[in-house]
């Protein structure tokens, strides 16, 4: 390295990829999803018309979980920095490719949760600013270390996964009911076969980095299979619950019927062929079932209410 100094388009180019860096470490793509599931849960948790929506309410609820969720994906890939160097689809990651220090990822990971939760408790309520506390420590400090301990740790990770639309529903409604409880349910119901199905593509990435999934821990893959498929039983009369508690009509009640039927299928031929075809199949059904039912509970709660 010499000591000449870099020319200003170098500087440029250094400051835009720390700035990159930075963003990627928050995985926006994760927390788009987050955002979305907690707009459902506020539509979901709304007293009265869509109209009737305090948009302010929603910006503040929206933003703050922003910043929580981006601040717990950057927690997660600060603890994780290591086991992603032993993983091909993780390791050019900032901080295991050595872009980023370990004292860049904490300070930016500390200050986004710290606002996130410090902004859904002065401008939404102290019920939703618990849930998103919840969501942070339950991730960072009970799910992201049991990976590497227990096959267990998909499901516990599944509860800070889904406790985001119930904070939407309550920064909406004010207080836990039913109808939160109900989508609560479904988005955890909902991870398990898509994580399963996630595990079982980059069993050998997981391996090698010693995380204790099913797909490591039984190699043959009839547990995966099993679970995979239970999972989508379970999730088929869970996804009918907001019709039968009235916070959505008929029409999602059949929409989701169907989709669940759909996905059903799915995991029925990943339990009888688990091999990395079905389980990319069974991984599209996934996520073509939760953005299709979250899309159905939103335009069903505008018909049925307004």
């Amino acid at each position: 390295m010499t000591n000449e100094p870099l020319p200003m388009g170098a500087i440029h180019v250094k400051g835009s990829s720390k700035a990159k860096d930075l963003f990627e470490l928050t995985k926006p793509r994760i927390t788009f999803f987050v955002l979305i599931t907690a707009f459902v849960g506020f539509v979901l948790g709304l007293r009265g018309p869509l109209a009737s929506m305090d948009v302010a309410l929603l910006f503040h609820t929206l933003c703050g979980v922003a910043l929580v969720a981006s601040g717990t994906s950057a927690f997660n890939q600060l603890w994780e920095r290591d086991l992603d160097k032993r993983m091909a689809r993780t390791a050019n990651r900032p901080l295991p490719a050595g872009r980023l220090t370990p004292a860049e990822a904490f300070a930016l990971s500390a200050t986004l949760s710290v606002l996130g939760v410090l902004q859904l408790f002065v401008f939404v309520n102290a019920l939703t600013a618990l849930l998103a506390a919840l969501t942070l420590t339950s991730y960072v400090l009970v799910y992201t270390p049991l990976k590497t301990r227990s096959t267990l740790s998909t499901l516990v990770g599944a509860v800070p996964g889904a406790l985001p639309p119930l904070g939407g529903f309550t920064a909406a409604h004010g207080s836990i009911e039913a109808p939160g409880l109900a989508l609560f349910a479904m988005l955890f119901l909902w991870q398990m076969p898509h994580f399963f199905a996630i595990g079982w593509r980059h069993r050998k990435d997981y391996g090698e980095a010693g995380m204790r999934i099913l797909a490591t821990a039984d190699p043959s893959g009839r547990s995966t299979g099993r679970q995979s498929f239970a999972y989508c039983v379970s999730l088929l009369p869970v996804s009918l619950l907001p019709t039968f508690l009235g916070s959505a009509g008929y029409v999602y009640g059949a929409g989701a019927l169907l989709l669940s039927g759909v996905f059903l299928a799915s995991g029925a031929r990943f339990l009888e062929r688990t091999n990395d075809a079905e389980a990319k199949r069974l991984f599209l059904a996934s996520i073509a079932w939760l953005p299709a039912v979250l899309l159905l509970l939103v335009l069903d709660r505008i018909v049925i209410v307004n």
